[in-house]
């Protein structure tokens, strides 16, 4: 049987206590067979409570032949820390700097055939993603771009936006459950 030994700091004043949960069940504590630091919520890179965010539109747009038309995503699903903007900038500026995942998809309803659709997240004003879209095969077709990616966020001045491109004249359409805009912290930059 292996044994467990409690060794104290060699300079170190502080008392250390392990406290117990209040349960009435007993619980099992199953440590690793290796050596390493304990991670805390106080580690570097450990991301606890980082923001979040999911939004999706409410009612439908339309874009503008070959430009890039930023998408007002104004309806909060949850806004874990007041991060994402849905009436004004419809944009996430966290408050934490770290790595995002960035999610983003919406439905083009196409005015003509061929026409070309897709979507971009956009950092500071600026392209930084395309997410894959389509070309609509009939005037009566549809596209859905869809995808993400990760983005370094720098806590303070950093914001991500969502856009979207077409050829023709086409409708973005908004639906709860296919037109959603959202983000999470994967890590922080320490």
């Amino acid at each position: 049987m292996s044994l467990i030994a409690m060794q104290g700091g060699a300079t170190g004043t502080g008392t250390i206590t392990l406290l117990a949960p209040i349960t009435n069940t007993d619980r099992t504590l199953t440590l690793p067979d290796a050596t390493g630091t304990m991670l805390t919520t106080a580690t570097a890179g450990v991301p606890v409570n980082g923001p979040a965010f999911s939004a999706y539109l409410t009612s439908a747009t339309s874009s503008t032949i070959n430009t890039w038309v930023k998408l007002q995503f104004n309806n909060e699903v949850f806004d874990t820390a007041s991060c994402y903007d849905p009436t004004t900038n419809y944009r996430f500026t966290p408050n934490v700097a770290g790595y995002y995942q960035v999610n983003l998809r919406f439905q083009f309803a196409a005015s003509s055939s061929n026409a070309e659709g897709t979507g971009g997240v956009y950092k500071n004003g600026a392209i930084y993603a395309r997410i894959s879209g389509g070309i609509m095969s009939s005037a009566s077709g549809y596209v859905s771009p869809a995808g993400g990616c990760l983005v370094y966020l720098n806590g303070t001045t950093d914001y991500i936006e969502a856009y979207s491109y077409a050829s023709a004249t086409t409708a973005i359409l908004a639906f709860a459950d296919s037109a959603t805009f959202s983000a999470a912290m994967v890590r922080s930059a320490v």
